[in-house]
């Protein structure tokens, strides 16, 4: 399950109270490799503008206590869950198979102030109206504050069985800086004690470029960290979030704002420092060793299909309970209050639900699948366009394919993906992807005069 205000165990989120706001690199305005790479441009932007929607559901929800989400496989008839929701699985599937939730994701820092037995609570419904495998992923997202031992060893008890603390720095004058409640010294108890209760299974989040923080300061952080860490580290680069304190005194020139080659510098640094220490980048705020991947937010950066339950969630599904056979987005309301009131007196909170068009998946799949190492496969890709297979899209001359040469993109038997340099750019490879994909997609719905009769319609683009 995710509660909206924090990332995916990999994306950059609004993480606080509004003090301040991690963002990945790279997809969101994040720092370029090279000075001839294409001008950095925020995914987050570049969401709004192709898809007028934002761009995951676990980067853009704004209030931490509030949201869940779980992912789902096999064919079923629907997962009920405050009266309204159903997750109806791929309609790829060639026969029924028992409804599984394969994991469940308790995000932000907020629900390490419940009780274990609440936590138990929800396991037992989602177990009551879905198939939950005992080897099921059930992560839960704490703040140091609230993560002593005797409240982790609960929440293993109920059922949780991976980690994740919002540690962000391990410097207690930038802990001050971001408005964080934990100490250092709080932060490291609460990993040892994690680390004790589910090893190889904890993941740390830390914060860089921060305001006056310089490269080596942040080279000794990524040390410190590495000394206390597991198995999985998320990086996210600090974005001030307007009207927070934070925020106005750099604007005040109080604090300085890093540049953004510096932070450029601060990135290469950890991605260099962590695969030394044998963490696999395996997406772009993301390391893991030993195959410690975050199988949830897998399921995000992959375009499976999720549920989001509370303020402010996010989710992504074929509605078949309805009879539907459209992809669906869906977002709760995002106030707490309002939310609950909705719930009581319609009986759920969603603010909002359209199908996503042909296109829109696309774009969605582009944007998220690019931010993994293993990139785009023909075989997902195929799932979406079973018409317009990759080489048809990015293959052929046009912007995609002068990305290739330059070394940013690979497009090979695998499928697409960026190189690891690209990696390091893909804001700025995005924007010229999505042109290319919108025009071929266009171009395959308007053939030609002159083309055959059942080209003119519309067969170029049937089953997209």
């Amino acid at each position: 399950m995710h509660w909206p205000g924090d990332a995916p165990p990999g994306n950059g989120v609004a993480r606080d109270e509004g003090m301040a706001v991690p963002h990945t690199p790279r997809a969101r305005s994040g720092p370029t490799a090279a000075s001839a790479a294409p001008t950095a441009t925020s995914t987050r932007t570049w969401c709004r503008r192709w898809t007028r929607r934002p761009c995951a559901p676990a980067w853009c929800g704004r209030h931490r206590p509030c949201s869940a989400s779980a992912r789902c496989t096999g064919a079923c008839a629907g997962w009920a869950q405050g009266g309204c929701w159903a997750l109806p699985c791929p309609p790829a599937a060639s026969h029924p198979l028992p409804h599984s939730v394969t994991s469940v994701f308790f995000g932000g820092g907020t629900p390490s102030l419940a009780s274990p037995g609440t936590v138990a609570a929800v396991l037992e419904a989602v177990a009551g109206a879905a198939h939950l495998p005992a080897g099921a992923e059930v992560t839960l997202e704490a703040n140091p504050s609230s993560a002593s031992a005797s409240v982790l060893d609960g929440f293993r008890a109920a059922g949780v069985n991976r980690l994740s603390i919002g540690v962000q720095s391990l410097d207690d004058a930038e802990l001050r800086m971001l408005g964080r409640e934990h100490t250092a010294a709080e932060a490291r108890k609460a990993v040892e004690a994690a680390r004790g209760l589910f090893p190889g299974r904890t993941s740390i989040d830390l914060l860089f470029g921060l305001p006056g923080q310089s490269r080596d300061a942040w080279a000794q952080r990524l040390e410190a960290t590495l000394r206390l860490c597991d198995d999985h580290i998320s990086l996210y680069q600090l974005t001030l979030e307007r009207g927070t304190a934070l925020a106005a005194q750099v604007r005040a020139g109080a604090l300085p704002a890093p540049p953004q080659d510096l932070l450029a510098d601060m990135y290469h640094t950890a991605r260099n420092v962590l695969g030394a220490a044998g963490f696999r980048h395996y997406e772009v705020s993301n390391f893991a060793r030993k195959g410690a991947l975050s199988t949830h937010n897998l399921s995000y950066w992959r375009a499976e299909q999720y549920i989001g339950v509370g303020p402010g969630a996010h989710g992504r599904f074929v509605l078949r309970a309805e009879g539907g056979c459209s992809r669906e987005a869906r977002v709760q309301t995002p106030e707490p209050v309002a939310w609950m009131r909705e719930v009581q007196s319609q009986g759920h909170g969603t603010r909002s639900r359209a199908v996503l068009s042909p296109l829109e998946q696309l774009e969605e799949l582009l944007t998220l699948g690019l931010r993994t190492d293993e990139g785009i496969t023909h075989e997902r890709w195929g799932h979406f366009s079973p018409q317009l297979n990759l080489q048809a899209v990015f293959g052929e001359p046009g912007e995609a394919r002068a990305l290739q040469q330059e070394g940013w993109l690979v497009l090979d038997s695998g499928g697409l993906r960026c190189t690891w340099a690209g990696l390091a750019v893909l804001d700025s490879l995005l924007p010229a992807l999505l042109w290319q994909l919108q025009r071929v997609l266009g171009a395959a719905r308007c053939p030609p005069r002159g083309a055959p009769a059942e080209e003119r319609a519309g067969g170029g683009a049937r089953g997209l």
